[in-house]
């Protein structure tokens, strides 16, 4: 197992996909997963493989007739059993040094790397990710699992430095864990944002329950299997694959469980918190919840910006993984002065991106998760052909997958459906703004938090956005998505969640609770 951390934590860099070897490599990678595709994949219980009698497929959505893997329908027994063995493995892997927990996750991140093009290329299939999209979710979590052994590092052991003293009195303060726990992950980012949560509840001392989206658990289990292959004791990581309906509300209603984390849509995540807040029966403990939720988030363009970096940094974040990302950038407010040369700019950027089956290295666009997806887009599309002048895109792309063109709406009013509603696809709205002061009051009025750019060469304008740009990550002059966790610690205000900031300093308190202990002296 690899040592403890001691150097200063560093990102991943990204895959530079313009050298011809880490072209070939990611295609024999892709190929590699491509001979594994079909096959079923039992749930993990208390270190155990568990099947059941019936099974979920996953289906590539850029080939909806190709199955990715066969998962478990898990029921609400299995996920009972789940939750006991994550309460019987807390005794012991709370009182395991802190220092062994985060040896497990520098070798998991070790591992990533040894697989990094392997495990991209599942998501390439599953989730129809581009290849630069997928290989960006694999570095982030092998920064994840560096970070937070990091954190979990300066969190462990007496923080009696930070108290006040008494003459004589000994005083001490200290984390200990909660006790077993839930994950429930989303379907967009299935390693990433999982094993995110999962491995900063269990560095901290916990032992969870993976509840994976039904639309990307072979990826999950994927990842999943590294852990178990370094040794991670029994009943630590567990996973139940099935319905959420069943899996995720028998885990959230359940006395014994002590937190629920969850990344995913508004409604859902709303919904959770009301069932985790209910106590239950034999509950001895107020459940804690750590929530990231959706986003309709604002790219502001001020008169004095840079026209041509603005239209890149907007059609990035609007089409990137084709607006499937919570953080994507679904509304460009610009300034009026500049408002017709950006829309062209903006509408032939989008025009010429690549769309169509990820598997090849040149599409940057790709297919939305399913046909439910698909027919919802598509729906919002219809409906911005009334609320707006629609410049691009607006199609189905012609083949087997679930292709959405790109698609530019110009002169939507701010309180347009297609600026309120989180569409979750390759649809941007473009809005004019008569002042900088406007812009930020039109950045503001959706119920969401999270994301925001600005694209501005007025200090005075960006100082104005600091203070009055009310959201979680807010970036200038660049792109509002492509957090980089321990660098940009993500997490959003309002209906954005409980702005939990993954990847910063303070997340692994969300695991973990304060004991004070004070010992007069004789």
């Amino acid at each position: 197992m690899a040592s403890s951390v001691s150097s200063p934590f560093t990102t991943e860099r990204e895959t530079d996909f313009s050298d011809p070897k880490n072209i070939s490599d990611f295609e024999r990678a892709l190929k590699a997963v491509e001979g594994n595709l079909g096959r079923r994949y039992p749930m993990l219980i208390g270190g155990a493989d568990v099947t059941g009698t019936r099974w979920l497929a996953s289906t590539s959505p850029a080939e909806p007739g190709l199955t990715v893997g066969e998962v478990v329908d898990g029921d609400a027994s299995h996920a009972i059993a789940a939750l006991t063995a994550a309460e019987q493995g807390f005794p012991q892997w709370s009182r395991t040094p802190a220092q062994t927990r985060i040896r497990y996750l520098v070798e998991a991140a070790e591992r990533v790397r040894r697989r990094r093009d392997e495990l991209s290329a599942w998501m390439v299939y599953e989730i129809g990710k581009s290849w630069s999209e997928a290989d960006g979710e694999v570095a982030e979590c092998i920064d994840l699992f560096e970070y937070y052994a990091r954190q979990m590092q300066a969190l462990d052991g007496s923080q009696t430095d930070r108290l006040g003293r008494l003459q004589n009195e000994r005083t001490d303060f200290f984390y200990i864990p909660l006790g077993a726990g839930v994950v429930i992950s989303p379907w967009n980012f299935p390693m990433a944002l999982t094993f995110g949560m999962a491995t900063a509840a269990i560095v901290a001392g916990n032992t969870v329950v993976i509840k994976p989206a039904s639309n990307s658990p072979v990826s999950v289990l994927q990842m999943a299997a590294i852990f178990r292959d370094i040794g991670l004791p029994p009943g630590v990581m567990n996973v139940v694959t099935g319905r959420g309906s069943v899996i995720g509300n028998t885990l959230a209603d359940h006395p014994r469980t002590r937190f629920v984390a969850f990344t995913g849509s508004l409604d859902v995540g709303v919904a959770l918190h009301e069932r985790v807040a209910k106590v239950q029966p034999g509950q001895v403990w107020i459940k804690r919840t750590i929530l990231e939720l959706g986003g309709k988030n604002a790219v502001v363009v001020d008169s004095d910006a840079d026209l041509d970096a603005a239209a890149d940094g907007i059609v990035a974040a609007a089409f990137g993984f084709q607006g499937q990302k919570c953080s994507a950038g679904s509304r460009a407010i610009i300034d009026q002065r500049v408002y017709e040369p950006l829309i062209d700019r903006i509408v032939s950027r989008a025009a010429s991106l690549p769309t169509g089956n990820p598997r090849a290295q040149t599409v940057v666009v790709g297919p939305v998760i399913d046909d439910r997806a698909c027919t919802s887009v598509l729906d919002y599309v219809r409906r911005g052909r009334s609320e707006g002048r629609m410049l691009a895109g607006g199609r189905q792309v012609d083949g087997p997958g679930y292709v959405i063109e790109p698609t530019v709406f110009a002169d939507v009013d701010p309180a347009a459906t297609i600026a309120q509603d989180e569409i979750f696809g390759p649809v941007l709205a473009c809005i004019p703004s008569r002042s900088f002061d406007e812009s930020i009051r039109i950045a503001n009025t959706t119920k969401y938090g999270l994301t925001g750019a600005v694209f501005s060469n007025s200090r005075a304008h960006l100082d104005q956005a600091r203070r009055e740009f009310h959201v979680g990550n807010l970036y200038f002059n660049r792109k509002c998505t492509g957090a980089l966790m321990g660098v940009h610690p993500f997490g959003g205000f309002n209906l954005s969640g409980t702005d939990s900031k993954a990847g910063g300093p303070d997340y692994l308190l969300h695991f973990l609770q304060g004991k004070s202990i004070g010992e007069r002296l004789r």
